[in-house]
């Protein structure tokens, strides 16, 4: 159960640490804070594996079932503390709290709106999210900070480059497990060919305790702030789409198909989950679909073999010096292995389209506004540059603007003034919800969500 569970941590673990990792930095704080938050986003992942997997009363879906930090709502997290240091942090900490109590409450409702969320949708969304953080990629592959000397040398793209080439041979030349954590070795190997070369920084692990607990509220109590606050919801509504998405995937997978209930306690987990993250300093979590994928592959279905591996998470977020252990990595070898790890989200996105029968009406139409209007914020990030302020929040984030324009012309298109038809509109809704129950039955294994 230990080892079993301790695959399932190696196939999530830079995912899990991803997030903090762009998100600390971003908002302006240093290398021991941003392996604080590290450490805090594996302690809270466990708490929410194991309300998910264990459960109590009506809250979790009981399947081998891995929850983690959340990618969808790092672009709008970045977008809200850019800058502010610890502020920030508070502030998104604070919009989490209230999107994730909204979920809560909204669970028994959402179960049963599926439909308004088919592959279309999803699909969309998820490819955004991919594409919006692989300039996150780039940037770490150049130096990470464009004010140093190195930025964009040559050494930095190099070493970047190297690290894509290693994990790429790993993914190819190992089997099994070790495939799986293809990313991780490739991180590993990468550090070590650089620590001769002098780009390894040891301060984060030499000021690391053994022992540590994340501090309630270690940045400060949570602000709350209205325009945050409605980003957060959008991704809280994305995040609840792809989870219910993984539960029928994982249901089928495991012989134990997902029905309303099943539905209901699983997203009841990931919102209480998030709720809980902020008071730990973690972020809002949703379902892990490589570790789905894992599942399939190794044909280990118990439910507490995956709570073991939620056990392991908050061992090593109880634990500063390992969950520090990762700021050992420079960042070009980060953007090497990066490119890989958001490019797979992107391609996970353009599987579930693959899904979404483009051929049909207006789908082509929806996705291509949809996805149009989202790469806004990274083709022109000046684009909005006249709008209010509290709009920003929002409107800089990709993710957030092409969600919604997808949902509303997905109901203007697929929904609205199709009652009664049975046209295209009827036979894209009928579509639009048989795939949202088969799209995504093997989800792509390396595309942490």
């Amino acid at each position: 159960m230990f080892t079993s569970g301790l695959q399932h941590v190696a196939a999530m673990y830079a995912g899990v640490v991803a997030p903090p990792m762009i998100v600390g930095p971003a908002v302006g704080l240093n290398a021991r804070d941003t392996a604080f938050l590290m450490g805090a986003s594996l302690f809270t992942a466990g708490i929410a594996t194991l309300l998910q997997t264990l459960g109590f009363w009506k809250v979790g879906a009981r399947l081998p079932f891995v929850n983690g930090v959340s990618f969808a709502g790092v672009t709008p997290m970045v977008a809200i503390g850019r800058d502010r240091g610890a502020e920030g942090i508070t502030v998104i900490f604070g919009a989490i709290i209230v999107a994730s109590v909204l979920g809560f409450v909204l669970t028994p409702y959402f179960s049963k709106l599926v439909r308004f969320f088919p592959p279309v949708v999803t699909g969309t969304v998820i490819t955004l999210i991919g594409v919006s953080l692989l300039p996150v990629a780039f940037n770490w592959s150049q130096g990470g900070d464009p004010t140093a000397d190195g930025y964009g040398s040559m050494k930095n793209i190099g070493m970047a480059g190297l690290t894509l080439l290693i994990v790429l041979v790993l993914r190819k030349v190992l089997r099994g497990f070790l495939q799986q954590i293809a990313i991780l070795l490739g991180l590993v190997v990468g550090t070590l060919v650089a620590v001769p070369m002098n780009m390894t920084d040891f301060d984060a692990i030499r000021d690391a305790g053994l022992v540590g607990f994340p501090t309630p509220f270690h940045f400060g109590a949570p602000q709350f702030e209205i325009a945050a606050i409605i980003s957060m919801c959008i991704v809280m509504l994305v995040c609840m789409t792809e989870s219910t998405a993984d539960m029928l995937a994982l249901g089928r997978i495991v012989d134990r198909p997902a029905d309303e209930r099943v539905i209901e306690g699983g997203l009841r987990a990931d919102t209480l989950g998030s709720a809980i993250s902020p008071l730990f300093n973690g972020f809002m979590c949703s379902a892990f679909a490589q570790n789905i994928g894992l599942v399939a592959m190794t044909k280990v279905r118990s439910r507490y073999v995956v709570a073991a591996g939620g056990g392991i998470l908050v061992l090593l977020g109880l634990c500063p010096v390992l969950a520090s252990v990762i700021a050992l990595v420079p960042l070009p070898v980060l953007g090497g292995a990066g490119i890989v790890l958001f490019g797979s989200v992107a391609a996970s996105g353009i599987q579930t389209l693959a899904t979404a029968a483009l051929e049909k009406g207006e789908n082509a139409l929806i996705v291509a506004a949809a996805v149009g209007i989202g790469l806004i914020p990274i083709a022109a990030p000046e684009f909005y540059h006249a709008f209010p302020k509290d709009l920003l929040v929002v409107l800089d984030s990709g993710i957030s603007t092409g969600c919604v324009v997808a949902i509303v012309l997905n109901l203007a298109f697929n929904h609205w003034g199709q009652k009664g038809r049975s046209g295209a509109g009827g036979a894209l809704e009928a579509e639009g919800a048989a795939a949202a129950e088969t799209g995504r039955s093997l989800p792509a294994p390396a595309a942490p969500h």
